[in-house]
């Protein structure tokens, strides 16, 4: 494996351990939305639907990643871009996230935290 080849393996490798959301469809189980990992998926009471924001940002986001979007976007969803130009997948004009306490598939660990973020009810 060629050198160039080897490094963007790795670089790809480590964005996604260091807690970096894969693009991934989003679907609804048990009324609320979860990646296709089956993993929780959140809403930030500080975003404003439309706006075409993210208010989660520096150790924020770390704790909350980000849900990128997959190739094809349908409404109800959209795509906006972040400050750090990243893309992330929003759902009725308000960006996803998922919560890197939230080990397996199914939990709710993040539901209510701090009264302002909150499962994807449906």
């Amino acid at each position: 494996m060629n050198t160039a080849i080897r490094f963007a393996s790795c670089l790809t490798a480590a964005l996604l351990l260091g807690g970096a959301a894969r693009a991934d469809d989003v679907m609804k189980k048990d009324g609320i939305l979860v990646n296709a990992a089956g993993m929780t998926v959140y809403t930030f009471d500080k975003d404003t639907a439309g706006s075409g924001a993210s208010a989660c940002n520096g150790p924020c986001i770390e704790a909350w990643p980000a849900v990128a979007p997959p190739a094809s976007v349908a409404a109800p969803y959209s795509v906006i871009t972040r400050a750090d130009g990243a893309k992330q997948l929003a759902y009725q004009g308000k960006p996803l996230y998922l919560f890197k306490k939230d080990s397996k598939p199914g939990e709710r660990n993040g539901d209510n935290f701090k009264d302002i973020w909150h499962v994807v009810k449906d």
